[in-house]
């Protein structure tokens, strides 16, 4: 989320979050190898994931959500769309406690009731 954060709002290019973010914290390299998959999916399919926020977000337009929350949406999004190995809850419930972490209690409810409509609307998993 905070890659996306820097992408989005920093002005930095995809590679240069890539090259820059991990240079200075300690992540595994399973965590880094993850976080930068998730990053790039996120990146290579942001209109996807921004067009299934935009039909399951009730009278909210996708300009007027939060940089915070729509980026963690789209992590969520991520996850439930292109890493079929985490279960749908875990996704949604990693969602809600970064919300909790770097927005609030009613991003929280707003994050979760987005997610779990999207999740509602997929077809099942194999």
């Amino acid at each position: 989320m905070q890659m996306l954060y820097q992408w989005q709002l920093g002005g930095n290019t995809p590679e240069q979050v890539g090259a820059s973010f991990f240079q200075e914290r300690g992540a595994d390299s399973e965590v880094e190898g993850f976080a930068r998959d998730l990053f790039q999916n996120v990146v290579t399919n942001v209109d996807r994931l921004d067009q299934l926020v935009r039909e399951h977000a009730e009278n909210w337009r996708l300009e007027r959500i939060a940089a915070v929350d729509r980026n963690i949406l789209r992590v969520a999004l991520c996850e439930l769309l292109y890493h079929p190995e985490t279960p749908p809850n875990a996704a949604i419930n990693e969602a809600l406690e970064i919300a909790r972490r770097f927005s609030g209690e009613d991003s929280v409810k707003f994050v979760n009731g987005v997610l779990d409509a999207i999740r509602k609307s997929l077809p099942p998993r194999k």
